[in-house]
């Protein structure tokens, strides 16, 4: 028969004589903490999406990532550090902070001050959470880093990096790189296995993701050249752009606009309809984001350009177009549900 009473040892001998040294008070006060810190963690939102063996990889780089409850995406600090090339490990004692502004330590250099906007200082709050095995981790937003890296790659572009941080924008330049083609949400999606819950929705995700809710600052997005060809094509006087037939707008729907996705062309007549004075509110091309619509748009636009200088006349530019760039709908749509 066993004795009940079983004798600590090892590193128990010496919490148990640690805590026979405390005073009652100084033990309430740690059950107290205790208690507090499994009330906090209860609190701490919950990876509902997301496990260690299934990380967002790009490139050479794996980093762990999760969505929330609340559909959250976030990468884990230590895999974001490693991504940007910075030590996985925040020095102890800081949490990866530095700096009057408490900016993470991949920000907080003095030659990089002038670049960070409040909007961003924003979005490098810790996001803390629980995983789904048990524990709790720290990690940022998915989208603070394309964000980071265009820090580093608008910062070469000025000048204004120190030697040491070259090596950061040449991985900022290959991240953003590796990024390019479906975006950090849509990586992180499919990374976790969320992209099957969303499924039902992916087509209004996607034109959500492409159109932006709010007017954008106007740019001129239609070069010269696409008029300069589609005069040259239907045989028209070029009078400048100020001076156009108001077919040509229907022109632009068609080779342009109908053929970006599924449904962006009209998801932008419901955002821009005709006002009352019989023109549009904006430029459709207004209402494009510029992380995926204007880069698509700009993409489309200089390719209708150069099928346009390889045709004299307007109905045989017309039919190899249209054979050459089909309307992305059904095919695209199911492809999206998949």
């Amino acid at each position: 028969m066993t004795d009940s009473k079983i004798e600590p040892k090892g590193r128990a001998i010496g919490g148990k004589a640690r805590a026979q040294s405390l005073s009652p008070e100084r033990r309430s006060e740690i059950a107290a903490r205790a208690a507090a810190a499994r009330a906090a963690y209860k609190d701490l939102p919950m990876a509902e999406f997301g496990s260690p063996d299934r990380p967002l990889r790009i490139l050479d780089t794996e980093i762990p990532c999760y969505v929330l409850a609340d559909g959250t995406r976030v990468l884990t600090q230590e895999g974001f550090l490693r991504a940007i090339g910075r030590s996985p490990r925040p020095a102890a004692g800081t949490g990866g902070l530095a700096g009057f502004d408490k900016l993470p330590v991949f920000l907080a250099p003095n030659n990089l001050k002038e670049l960070i906007s409040q909007d961003l200082i924003a979005s490098t709050n810790p996001v803390h959470f629980r995983l789904p095995t048990g524990g709790r981790a720290v990690g940022y937003k998915a989208e603070l880093l394309p964000q980071v890296c265009n820090v580093y790659l608008v910062a070469r572009d000025k000048k204004l990096l120190l030697p040491s941080q070259e090596r950061l924008a040449k991985k900022a330049d290959l991240l953003i790189r590796g990024l390019a083609e479906t975006g950090i949400v849509a990586l992180v999606d499919e990374a976790t296995g969320y992209q099957q819950v969303r499924s039902r929705d992916a087509l209004q995700a996607f034109l959500d993701r492409f159109l932006r809710k709010e007017l954008a600052a106007w740019v001129k997005t239609f070069p010269d050249e696409f008029f300069l060809e589609l005069f040259r094509l239907k045989k028209w006087q070029w009078k400048g752009t100020s001076r156009r037939p108001g077919v040509v707008g229907k022109y632009i729907n068609d080779l342009i606009y109908d053929r970006l996705g599924p449904g962006v062309l009209d998801e932008l007549q419901r955002k821009n309809p005709i006002l009352e004075s019989g023109r549009r509110r904006a430029k459709h091309f207004q209402w494009l984001t510029e992380d995926i619509g204007h880069p698509a748009l700009a993409q489309h636009m200089y390719a209708t350009i150069g099928f346009m200088r390889a045709y004299s006349n307007w109905d045989d530019f017309k039919v190899s177009f249209y054979r050459a760039f089909p309307k992305k709908g059904e095919n695209l749509a199911l492809a999206l549900s998949t």
